[in-house]
This record gives C-alpha cells, sequence and structure tokens, in this order.
C-alpha cells in the first residue's frame, strides 16, 4: 500500500478524537515502517545524486538497504511492542503498535518483488504475495483502485469523527495524497 493508505487505515482504526496524543500514535506507527525508505531515497537523491533508476533498481534491493527495512518492519518486534502495550494497558503504545502492525499486515499480503523480510531476527525468508498494491502484473490495476475508494471511504468516516478544522485539513490532505497519483495514472494512461 502506499503510504498515505497505511495512515488512513491506521487512523480509522486507532485514532481518538479526545485523545491527541493516541491520535499521534496512531498515525506514527503508520508512518514508521516506510520511514526509513523516504529517508534512505532522500539521501540517495538529494546529497549523493543518485538517479531513481539505480535507487530502486539496485539500492532498494542492496543488502544494506534490505537490512534496515527488515528491522522496522520486523513483525516479531511490532508484535512484541504490542504485547508490551497490552500489558502496560497503554493506550499510546497500543495504538502505535496497533497501526504499525496493521501496516506491516498490508504490506505482506500486498508486494511481490519489492517484498520484505518481516520474520527478522527469527527468519529471513520473504514471502512474495501473488498480490500488488502497484504492479499489474500481480493484479495492482485492481489492487490499486480498490485501495483507493477504501481509503476514501475511511476518510469520510474519518471527517464524522473528527470536528475540528485541523484534523479535518489533515484528512482532506490524506485523502489527496492518496488518490491524486492513482486519478493522475489513471487519466494519463486512459486510452492506451
Amino acid at each position: 500500500m502506499n503510504t498515505p493508505a497505511h495512515l488512513i487505515f491506521g487512523a480509522a482504526a486507532f485514532a481518538k478524537p479526545d485523545r491527541p496524543f493516541v491520535t499521534a500514535a496512531a498515525i506514527a506507527g503508520g508512518l514508521l515502517p516506510d520511514l526509513s525508505l523516504y529517508l534512505l531515497v532522500g539521501w540517495a537523491m538529494l546529497v549523493q545524486g543518485i538517479d531513481a533508476r539505480t535507487i530502486f533498481g539496485d539500492l532498494y534491493f542492496s543488502p544494506a538497504w534490505q537490512g534496515i527495512f527488515a528491522v522496522d518492519n520486523s513483525i516479531p518486534l511490532w508484535g512484541a511492542g504490542l504485547a508490551l502495550a497490552l500489558w502496560l494497558r497503554a493506550p499510546v503504545l497500543l495504538a502505535f503498535a496497533g497501526s504499525g502492525l496493521l501496516h506491516l499486515v498490508f504490506d505482506f499480503a500486498l508486494h511481490h518483488d519489492d517484498a520484505r523480510r518481516h520474520f527478522w531476527p527469527l527468519s529471513d525468508w520473504v514471502f512474495q504475495s501473488p498480490v500488488s498494491y502497484w504492479d499489474g502484473s500481480h493484479y495492482g490495476n485492481i489492487v490499486g483502485p480498490l485501495e483507493i475508494a477504501a481509503c476514501l471511504v475511511l476518510c469520510v468516516a474519518l471527517w464524522r469523527r473528527f470536528r475540528s478544522l485541523a484534523a479535518r485539513g489533515l484528512i482532506v490532505a490524506a485523502a489527496v495524497a492518496e488518490a491524486a497519483p492513482g486519478l493522475m495514472f489513471a487519466m494519463m494512461f486512459a486510452g492506451q
């Protein structure tokens, strides 16, 4: 799934209008498994001047990058965080770890060639799902629009749940960030 989708799903599952720290933790948990990718790509492009083709064709799959992704995409580590949150009865940690695990469940199910080692440090096994959220040769042309539709429905639910102008502004921004790229590509390649 796209990162905005992870944020939307995490917020829909765990955010609470009357609990700003819980809401912030839900958003942070939805973001953290992808954060290293953004930092690595940003450093490679902006500081090192490496082109996108090399980044996503070579560096993404390098042992160094995959080693970093194994840590922040580890279901056992996030699961331990969730177990700790439940044991401590800590709502902020529960929202954080729950949203992070939700992110990983969707990534596990929707990544094919770009799948990660979700069971590190217990295993280096990589599950290559037969379904991809973006790759048309693995049903991305079906899953992508379904992802956008589900996110827009969840944004409506979040809009109804959250009444503040700031929260609603963030909901609209998340909806646009999720839907705009897919709609632009659909319009650009319509009729081809």
